[in-house]
């Protein structure tokens, strides 16, 4: 599929360069070369890579210092987690007796693994030694940036080129390298690759990974558990499912008990802490406060968060149950990990990444992208001005009072949800939706691709129905 044909805003763009591929090519059929769609995709994705770390070149050159890395906005995880977590004098989460790691094994594992690559541990927590623990986080990250892209290209179907919008997203140059996520994501990503592929048990297993790293990639998990139960075809989610859970112990089980304790910190920091930042729920809690009123307490927050989580989940499963034509697995996905992002306590600036191939999949349009990439630009601006004024009370002129830094969270909550209204639509009216163009069905539901339906929930009947 060429993208100056088949999309508004890229045909618009392409007038001063003679405008979109002509009717008569044959996109496809003749040689490319070597600028092949995969190797430019890499291309582009590497560019990027080194745009993002442009970005954090203030703190490469200056250091990771409260404030100036707010102000600079080079805030990243990496160098000071090496720091405030012994990395840097040899503690290995999870491995270290009594050592506390706020992420899950697999992250922290990672994490202990390559500050093991950072010569001069006898030198503990120096400046060099963290802009080197970043250094090597960023070329390992940039590497599985790479993998992610390759593998939405792939699963992309006749629309390759819809994986650019991963390659060049600016949330994803601009919060690539600041936490671990990226790794989460191409687990997650290769996981529906592997189901595309008609290998639910391989799927499983990298998606039992991903959720040994990042709990988000199980919730992809109830996509394919909707679809099989609209095309009763059950056997590929069991596997899948299985799969997952047996992954997830394999790598859990020995730690949990090695060292229970240190194992169940990341639940119950995850259950205790309060609303964190940028999430509906600290919003919400900054203009009560404001007022004078009395935020929400974190019990109160675990038990909303989910019930609204649940809520949604049983509201999307509704939508595919009922809609005329089976959702794609894609679509659904985007949905279900967007529900969860709005509900939960925490918004981390790098939570973008976990929907950007999400979207690439499920609404491949360049504009609404670009509309949703505005505010979470913005969103990741303001949160590093909100947060050197917490940290600093710096000058007055220099920092982001709160109404602002909330004004940027709701744009940033309402642009998801427009992108989720999108997606709805495109289920509602599956002829308006770009991929399901020329008799295609679901490049991304393998099993599930093309598969008559055998459960459709129309006025409390059952309904035989071909896509």
């Amino acid at each position: 599929m060429a993208p100056s044909r088949n999309d508004p805003l890229l045909r618009k763009f392409t007038e001063g360069v003679g405008g979109p591929l002509g009717t008569h090519t044959a996109p496809g059929m003749v040689s490319p070369g070597f600028f092949t769609v995969e190797r430019v995709l890499i291309l582009l994705t590497t560019a990027a890579a080194l745009l993002a770390v442009l970005v954090k070149q203030p703190c490469r050159s200056g250091g990771w210092i409260v404030p100036d890395h707010f102000y600079s906005a080079c805030y990243s995880d990496w160098p000071v987690l090496f720091s405030a977590r012994g990395l840097a004098e040899g503690t290995f989460p999870f491995l270290t007796q009594g050592a506390q790691f706020e992420y899950p094994v697999l992250l922290g594992l990672l994490a202990g693994a390559t500050a093991l690559l950072v010569p001069g541990q006898e030198e503990g927590a120096t400046a060099l030694r963290a802009l080197h623990y970043f250094d090597l986080n960023a070329i390992l990250a940039s590497a599985a940036w790479i993998a992610t892209v390759v593998a939405t290209m792939r699963m992309a179907g006749r629309r390759p080129w819809d994986a650019a919008m991963l390659a060049v997203a600016p949330a994803a140059i601009l919060s690539m390298f600041i936490n671990w996520d990226i790794f989460a994501v191409m687990l997650a990503t290769l996981g529906m690759l592997a189901f595309a592929r008609n290998r639910p048990v391989a799927a499983g297993v990298l998606i039992g990974l991903g959720t040994a790293l990042k709990l988000y990639p199980v919730v992809i998990l109830g996509a394919v558990l909707v679809l099989a139960l609209r095309t009763l075809r059950l056997r590929p989610a069991v596997l899948a499912f299985a799969a997952a859970a047996g992954t997830w112990l394999a790598v859990n089980l020995p730690f949990m008990l090695r060292d229970f304790e240190a194992w169940r910190f990341f639940l119950s920091f995850t259950g205790d802490r309060p609303a964190g930042y940028s999430s509906v729920w600290f919003a919400w809690n900054l203009m009560v406060e404001r007022a004078g009123g009395a935020g929400v307490d974190a019990d109160f927050i675990n038990v909303w968060a989910y019930l609204i989580f649940a809520l949604a989940c049983i509201g999307i499963a509704v939508l595919a149950m009922r809609s005329g034509r089976r959702p794609r697995l894609a679509q659904l996905a985007f949905l279900i990990v967007a529900a969860f992002i709005l509900t939960n306590k925490v918004y981390s600036p790098q939570f973008v990444l976990w929907l950007i191939p999400l979207v690439a999949l499920a609404r491949p349009r360049w504009l609404d992208f670009l509309i949703w990439q505005f505010f979470e630009v913005i969103h990741w601006w303001a949160i590093w001005m909100y947060l050197a004024r917490e940290s600093s009370g710096g000058a007055v002129e220099n920092n982001l009072d709160a109404p602002f830094y909330v004004l940027t969270v709701l744009g940033h909550v309402l642009a998801t949800m427009w992108l989720m209204y999108r997606v709805v639509s495109d289920i509602l009216y599956p002829e308006d939706d770009p991929v399901r163009r020329q008799g295609v069905d679901d490049p991304q539901g393998g099993p599930f691709d093309g598969a008559p339906d055998r459960w459709v929930l129309k006025l409390g009947t059952t309904a035989d129905q071909v896509p």
